[in-house]
C-alpha cells in the first residue's frame, strides 16, 4: 500500500502513539474535532508509522466485488479524512468521489487531493449525513467506525445513501478495548440483514490490522474486520 512510503524518518512509533492516546483525552464533540483539526497535517504520515490497514483493505474488498463501468460510478467516502481510501480506490478504476468528515482541516487536505467532485463538513451522528437517499454506487467508511468516534447507529445513514444494489464498505478494530462497541456494531449489522434493507457480502477479519497503541493490547498488532454489505430493492409486497 503505496501510502506507507510517506513516513519519515524523524516520525517514531512513540512519538505517533502518543498522538493516538492523547486523541482518547477530549470527551466532548468539540475537542475530537479539534483533535483531527490540529493532527491533519501529520496524519497521512503518521498512520503510515501505524501501518494502518483499513483503507487499503477496504478499497481491495471493494475492488474485489464491485463490477461495471467503476469510473461513473458515484462513491461516498465517509469520515474522509485526507483521502487515503479515495487514493486507493482511484487507482482500481473508481473516479467520482464525494467526501465528508468532521474536520475541516482534514478536508481542507483532501481538497488539495483534486480526487473529489464535492467534499462536506458534518458531524456523524450529531448530524444527518448532507445527502439524499440512493445516491451513490458505493458509499465506504474506514477507520470511524469505533469506540469514542461515531455512534453504531450511523451505520443505517450509510444504507439510506445508498442506491438498491450498491455497496457499503465498513471497517472497525477487534481489539480488547473495542469489542464492546464492535459487539453493538455487529448485533445492528445483522438486525439490518433481518429486516431486509441489505445483505451480507462478505466479512473479513486480519489480525496484523495496526501496530497496537493501547496499554490493554499486548501483542504488537492489534486486529480488525472488513464488512461489505450490498442494499437490496425496496420490498413492494
Amino acid at each position: 500500500m503505496s501510502f506507507y512510503t510517506m513516513s519519515a524518518d524523524t516520525v517514531t512509533f512513540d512519538s505517533v502513539k502518543a498522538v493516538i492516546l492523547s486523541a482518547h483525552e477530549g470527551t466532548t464533540t468539540e475537542e475530537k474535532v479539534n483533535f483531527y483539526n490540529s493532527w491533519a497535517h501529520s496524519y497521512e504520515q503518521d498512520v503510515a508509522v501505524l501501518e494502518f490497514r483499513a483503507p487499503g483493505l477496504a478499497a481491495n474488498m471493494i475492488s474485489t466485488h464491485v463490477t461495471g463501468d467503476r469510473g461513473a460510478m458515484s462513491v461516498l467516502d465517509v469520515a474522509c479524512g485526507t483521502g487515503l481510501v479515495a487514493k486507493l480506490m482511484k487507482n482500481d478504476g473508481f473516479g467520482q468521489f464525494v467526501g465528508v468528515d468532521g474536520s475541516e482541516a482534514m478536508l481542507e487536505r483532501a481538497r488539495k487531493s483534486g480526487l473529489y467532485l464535492d467534499l462536506k463538513q458534518s458531524l456523524l451522528g450529531d448530524q444527518p449525513l448532507p445527502f439524499q437517499m440512493d445516491s451513490f454506487d458505493v458509499v465506504v467508511i474506514s477507520g470511524a467506525l469505533s469506540t469514542g468516534q461515531v455512534p453504531v447507529t450511523v451505520v443505517r445513514h450509510l444504507c439510506k445513501c445508498t442506491k438498491p444494489g450498491g455497496y457499503i464498505c465498513m471497517t472497525t478494530r477487534s481489539n480488547r478495548s473495542n469489542q464492546e462497541y464492535k459487539s453493538a456494531l455487529e448485533l445492528e449489522l445483522r438486525k439490518m440483514e433481518d429486516e431486509r434493507l441489505w445483505s451480507r457480502v462478505e466479512v473479513m477479519e486480519v489480525e496484523k490490522w495496526e501496530r497496537a497503541v493501547s496499554e490493554q493490547d499486548d501483542e504488537e498488532y492489534i486486529p480488525g474486520v472488513v464488512y461489505l454489505y450490498q442494499k437490496l430493492p425496496i420490498n413492494v409486497d
